[in-house]
This record gives C-alpha cells, sequence and structure tokens, in this order.
C-alpha cells in the first residue's frame, strides 16, 4: 500500500513540476516589458473604480498613491463607499483635498444591496455605470481595492502592456504584506497555491482556456465589458476576479502577471485573521461541491501530506520517494518565498502550512453549511449560500 501512494506521490510531483505550466517558477511578472512608445501617441482614457467598504484606515494612501501617477493620459477616480460605518468616505474625500485633486476624485454611495448580487460587485457596477454617463466615458477601468498602494509608473506600465498585446483585461496580483508570522507562514502560500491552481502561463495564452485575475488590481477594456454583459453576467460570484476573467477571455486575450509595483498594505497580524480571508472564499472555489471538495482534500493530503509522512515513517523505496517528494515540494516553493524574501526554510513546512489551508477550507464548507458562507466585514451573503437549493449559477 505505502509503495502504491509513493508511486501517486510521484506521479504527481513529476506533473506538477513539468507539466503544469512552470507555474512554481513564479516567472510572469509585470517587469518583463521592454517596449516604448513614441511620446505623441494617444495615451487612452482611464478611471479607476474602487469599492471601499470599512477602508478608512487605509484608504487615504490608496489614493493618494493613483492621484501620483505619472499617466500621460486623462485619468480620474472614483470610490464607490459600500455601506461603510468607520467614516470611508470621508477618509477619501480627505485624502483627495490633501492631493490637491478634488476635481479628480469622485465619491459615491453605493445603493441598497439587491437580491443576486454580492456586496463589491454591486459597488463596482455602480462606479462602472456612472462612467458610462460621463461626458466623455473611459476606454478602460482601473478596478482597484482600496488597499493597495501603487507605484508611479503602474498605470503607464498597465496601459503599455495592455495597448501593445490588445489586452482585453490585464491584472496585477499586488505583493500582500508579509511580515508578522502568520504572514510569513501563511502568505507566500497563498500565492504559490493560487499559481498551481491557475498557471499564470496559461492565463495568458489566447489558445488555453485557464482565466483567472487578482482583484486589487484589474485594467478592463470598458466597450468589450459591456458587450460581455457588464458586471451584471456575474453579479452572484464571490470570487469576482476570476469570474471576471473567466467572462473576459471568451472576448479577448486577457494577461496575469506577479508585480512589485501594486502592494497592498492590509496586515494580517494573527493566523484568525488570515484564516478569515481564506473561509470566505475557499468553497466557492469548489463551486458549493462535497465532491469536489472531497476529491481536493485528498488530492492535498496525497500531495503534501503523504510525501512527509512516507519519509518519516515509511521504510525501503517508499520512504525514499516520500524524502524526493518532500524535497521537490520545498525547492518548487522557494521562488515564490524569495520573491516575498522570507527564510528558505518554510519550504520544509509546506506539508504543515498545505495542512492548514485543509483546515480553513473545510471549515469554509461548514461555514458555508450554516449559512455564513461568503461572511466579510459584517456581511453575509445569504443568496450564494443558498446556491445549491435555487439552482441558480452565478
Amino acid at each position: 500500500m505505502t509503495a502504491t501512494i509513493a508511486s501517486l506521490c510521484c506521479i504527481v510531483w513529476v506533473y506538477l513540476l513539468a507539466g503544469r505550466g512552470g507555474f512554481w517558477r513564479a516567472q510572469q511578472r509585470d517587469d518583463t516589458l521592454q517596449s516604448t512608445f513614441p511620446e505623441d501617441m494617444h495615451w487612452p482614457r482611464v478611471v479607476a473604480v474602487m469599492p471601499a467598504r470599512d477602508e478608512a484606515m487605509v484608504i487615504g494612501e490608496t489614493i493618494g498613491s493613483l492621484l501620483r501617477q505619472d499617466y500621460r493620459g486623462s485619468f480620474a477616480v472614483i470610490v464607490v463607499d459600500d455601506h461603510s460605518s468607520d467614516g470611508t468616505a470621508a477618509a477619501a474625500i480627505q485624502a483627495a483635498a490633501a492631493g490637491s485633486a478634488s476635481g479628480r476624485v469622485t465619491v459615491l454611495a453605493a445603493p441598497s444591496l439587491p437580491d443576486g448580487w454580492t456586496g463589491k460587485l454591486w459597488a463596482m457596477h455602480h462606479g462602472a455605470s456612472h462612467t458610462q454617463a460621463l461626458p466623455e466615458p473611459p476606454d478602460y477601468l482601473l478596478f482597484t481595492d482600496a488597499d493597495i498602494r501603487y507605484a508611479d509608473d503602474t498605470l503607464t506600465e498597465l496601459v503599455r502592456r495592455t495597448v501593445r498585446d490588445r489586452l482585453v483585461l490585464t491584472s496585477l496580483m499586488a505583493r500582500l504584506h508579509c511580515q508578522s508570522f502568520a504572514e510569513r507562514a501563511l502568505i507566500p502560500a497563498f500565492i504559490f497555491f493560487f499559481q498551481m491552481l491557475y498557471p499564470f502561463a496559461w492565463v495568458n495564452r489566447a489558445d488555453r482556456a485557464t482565466a483567472a485575475a487578482a482583484g486589487g488590481c484589474m485594467l478592463v477594456h470598458r466597450r468589450t465589458l459591456q458587450a460581455a454583459g457588464d458586471l451584471e453576467a456575474i453579479r452572484g460570484e464571490i470570487i469576482d476576479d476570476c469570474a471576471l476573467a473567466r467572462l473576459l477571455k471568451r472576448r479577448g486575450p486577457i494577461w496575469l502577471g506577479l508585480t512589485e509595483r501594486v502592494r497592498s498594505v492590509r496586515a494580517y497580524a494573527s493566523l484568525a485573521e488570515i484564516r478569515r480571508m481564506i473561509v470566505r472564499s475557499a468553497y466557492a472555489e469548489l463551486r458549493f461541491s462535497p465532491w469536489l471538495l472531497a476529491g481536493a482534500t485528498a488530492a492535498m493530503i496525497l500531495t503534501y501530506l503523504a510525501p512527509p509522512a512516507l519519509a518519516l515513517f515509511g521504510s525501503g523505496a517508499a520512504q525514499l520517494v516520500g524524502a524526493l517528494a518532500w524535497a521537490q515540494m520545498a525547492l518548487a516553493f522557494q521562488p515564490t518565498l524569495r520573491f516575498y524574501a522570507v527564510s528558505p526554510w518554510w519550504g520544509l513546512a509546506l506539508p504543515a502550512i498545505a495542512a492548514t489551508y485543509v483546515a480553513f477550507t473545510l471549515d469554509s464548507a461548514y461555514q458555508h453549511r450554516r449559512g455564513r458562507g461568503g461572511a466579510w466585514k459584517g456581511r453575509v451573503h445569504r443568496e450564494a449560500s443558498s446556491r445549491e437549493a435555487s439552482g441558480h449559477s452565478r
């Protein structure tokens, strides 16, 4: 039996390292663009749409970094206050005034959340709809989270890549905050697992169906979004960024990469805070299916937990194969660990980290069964939690 498990572990890791788009190399990055544009080129109009719910502590930094963009085209910011209770709208207005750019920042209040919509998508939709009524609607929408800090040249480089490659969606995976012990233990693995699930090299190929995006920073061609049915087409999705990527990839090429230019300032000081982030969407990723949950759990156990168990408690060839698989996963984790500037020794802890993510995913399913699926900042997406019963696909 142990020999069979060891053989399966070996097959899985050969596939992951050699056959899954080289995801573990973390090579899809935004600093690979070398093209230049003429000084007299037409820079498209861009409006940033920022949904914000209880973000008063961080939204000022985000707005300030957007107002400092060196972009040569028309650029404005719309903040949609999603029923905040902490003065988010006032903080946004204050940040605009501090940047002497009140005329470039519009703060809207999101209407009451209708049935069938997730809160973030409803706020995004309200902001995007507002741009349609502008005297000159934008060519592109920059959907951004309220906890993101942008380097001054981010928008310029986003538009360069988008125009050059005629992309309908260009997304940057924000570098997440990684200072506390809990963050160093779990955040790099979050990025590693995301790349394993959605190999960026496959996302960026037009001949592959794989589609994904990072919701913190998404530059979207407005007319393509309109033609695809606007955000209403994905109105109930909890994992809204990947849903938007699937929607738009049917219309044209998309691109997703890692970046140093875009950073999240949201800190996760404890394990419980990271757990809440993951529990919110983990079961939604499995389409609320108990069968997919069982399959994913078994796959994670085989891939990440069986190798160290074989290495520590097995014997003979099975022990050797287990140790080899453990070494392979530790080495595969190194590029992501380097990107986050954390100790390479965390590679040996990847089995324990994976076990933590499995526990979070099971908890996500449990919360869904309790009717608390998708809970975030005091709001529970009950319509998403009852999806199976209604049969409505979101």
